[in-house]
């Protein structure tokens, strides 16, 4: 079975139907499919409800997160210390965000393609890590 670990560009692109979007909604058919696992961590997910939140408002950013955690989605909600010192230390090398080292933190440790669109950030650290990257765009 896949597994993939979401990033929040990937999520928003999905939510406001942006490029890379179909991309995204086919990962999570093939997780209503049994064929796929997706997990997002709640830091990153947290982005998401943000940006709703600051361009919808706030009933709207609660309601579309309501929906969000009604698909097979895996929300890791815990910092274990290998996530803690993992994400520590891609955040030193590569001076990514820390949403951002958290994502790619989880992709080390649970072995998932990152699903995102977010070139800006993880580029630098392609062919670096033992990450593979699915971009949506």
């Amino acid at each position: 079975m896949s597994r993939y670990i979401l990033d929040a560009c990937a999520l928003v692109a999905l939510l406001r139907n942006e490029p890379g979007a179909d991309k995204v909604a086919a990962v999570i058919n093939a997780a209503n499919n049994g064929e796929a696992e997706i997990v997002m961590h709640k830091v990153n997910l947290l982005e998401v409800f943000y940006d709703l939140y600051r361009s919808l408002g706030k009933e709207k950013a609660e309601l579309v997160l309501s929906e969000v955690k009604k698909r097979p989605l895996t929300i890791n909600a815990e910092i274990t210390d290998e996530i803690f010192t993992e994400a520590g230390r891609l955040k030193a090398s590569y001076k990514i965000s820390l949403a951002d080292s958290i994502a790619l933190a989880q992709a080390l440790i649970v072995s998932g393609e990152l699903l995102t669109s977010d070139h800006h950030e993880f580029d630098a650290v392609v062919g670096r890590e033992d990450i593979v990257f699915q971009w949506i765009r």
